[in-house]
């Protein structure tokens, strides 16, 4: 939703610019500020922010010494991509992408100013009440009126620095200034992690991934941070969905058509997701796999990462089957899945008179990816080596890997007796889902267990 224009003004100003970025510096008194918490555009960094000792020392600096604190503070780092230079040093400015664009750094400076204003016109006890980022808007709404009725007691000075493109009439220098944005708002904050996805998909990185799945799950997946709307279904996060590319992605890194260094280890695909996005990104980046084509966005030649993603098309909706079919199955060989506590039973008439009601749960549980409602819930650590194990009925020809078998009648077929090896992985584990898929060792026997079963049927064949 577009948001009015926010406009600042600068007391004293300097512009500097290189490249497709033109930096203006300089300070602000704080009254000129205020739009930019009347703007609910701001995601990038202040919904990081919360009151702790940060913005109590920032506090006590408005309190003791607020006429030196633009020189004690780093004050806020601003970015947009659309503004509009006005006289007397003023600017307009106007976030059309919250992800990317408003405030980049300085989120704690900005709550605590926010604070410092709204403790002047609200009850101290509903004050001390706010610890995020979400509860000082609510109260500025709330207070709005009172504030600009103190407006003029605002007599600070606030550091400011503010990124804008150099050229806004030139396309290419604008994509590549709102390219180098997400890598400065990374550089500059310690949350660079929610801007990774953010970041690959600006570039353009998760285009043919996302034409490739299909449209049920891809609609569904939040492609960059804060994108995602709707509250009737919870969004797919894009690392997840980049982590599983990895399983295809690594048979070719064995199979050497992508350079080894260009994998991630098996266990990395359940617990650390973000260097999965980081290494997708490098591999991306690569000029044997994409060319950038105008303003820091790039298009996939290579056909090998190509045939990856036609893989991964599939992997979402495997993950979600092996969920649903893993505890049937176990249980099949003689194992009571239920029995762990770590497992909960969607059963609701036997959940009325169960003497543990802790048992079971209260609500319908839905596979992750393609929402489906199942009858068991539990960590998805327990299963992530079966997952992984997909690899092992892959197939790499002429460069290009694919399905040596169709996934989904391999698993009709043979999950009860890949569960029934998988046994001894769970018992030597205890379930304990972190061990499981924290585990390498795990992951390479899920595989080990998928290429049996396929060398078995093939022998069965050959016979026959």
């Amino acid at each position: 939703m577009t948001q009015p224009n926010v406009i600042i003004r600068f007391a004293q100003a300097s512009e500097q610019t290189d490249g497709a970025i033109k930096r203006i510096v300089g300070f602000s008194p704080v009254k000129s500020l205020l739009p930019l918490y009347d703007s609910t555009d701001l995601d990038a960094n202040p919904r990081s922010a919360k009151v702790g000792a940060v913005t109590a020392d920032i506090l006590d600096t408005l309190e003791m010494s607020r006429d030196l604190y633009h020189f004690k503070s780093k004050g806020l780092l601003l970015g947009t991509a659309s503004y509009v230079a006005l006289e007397r040093n003023r600017y307009e400015l106007q976030f059309d992408d919250p992800s990317a664009e408003g405030v980049l750094d300085g989120g704690h400076n900005l709550l605590a100013v926010g604070l410092h204003i709204l403790k002047k016109v609200m009850p101290e006890q509903a004050w001390r009440k706010i610890r995020l980022w979400e509860d000082l808007r609510d109260a500025w709404d709330e207070y709005r009126s009172d504030i600009d009725l103190i407006k003029d007691e605002l007599d600070f000075m606030v550091p400011v620095e503010l990124l804008v493109p150099s050229n806004i009439n030139d396309d290419e220098v604008l994509e590549r200034f709102e390219s180098s944005l997400l890598d400065i708002c990374a550089a500059r904050n310690n949350n660079a992690q929610l801007t990774q996805e953010t970041k690959s998909n600006k570039k353009g990185f998760y285009t043919e991934p996302r034409k490739r799945l299909p449209k049920s799950v891809a609609d569904r997946v939040e492609w960059k941070t804060n994108e995602w709307e709707s509250d009737d279904v919870r969004p797919i996060k894009a690392r997840d969905i980049i982590a599983l590319a990895w399983i295809p992605l690594n048979k070719l890194a064995e199979e050497g058509v992508l350079p080894r260094e260009l994998s991630v280890t098996p266990q990395n695909i359940y617990r650390n997701k973000g260097e999965c996005s980081k290494m997708f990104e490098r591999l991306m980046e690569r000029s044997d796999v994409t060319t950038e084509i105008a303003g820091g966005r790039y298009e996939l030649h290579n056909q090998s990462v190509a045939s990856a993603f036609g893989v991964l098309a599939d992997l979402p909706a495997l993950y979600d089957k092996i969920y649903a079919e893993f505890p049937e199955a176990y249980n099949a060989i003689g194992g009571r899945f239920g029995g762990n506590s770590i497992v909960k039973i969607y059963d609701p008439t036997k959940r009325k008179t169960a003497n543990n009601k802790s048992d079971y749960v209260a609500t319908q549980p839905y596979t992750y990816f393609t929402n489906q409602p199942v009858r068991w819930r539990y960590p998805d650590g327990l299963i992530m080596p079966l997952v992984y194990g997909l690899k092992g009925i892959m197939t790499v020809i002429d460069g290009k890997v694919t399905w040596a078998t169709d996934p989904y009648d391999f698993l009709d077929r043979n999950l009860e007796a890949i569960a029934s090896a998988y046994r001894l992985v769970l018992d030597m584990a205890r379930f304990d889902p972190q061990k499981l898929a924290k585990n390498q060792a795990s992951h390479e026997f899920a595989v080990s267990e998928y290429e049996k079963a396929f060398f078995k049927e093939g022998a069965k064949r050959l016979v026959a």
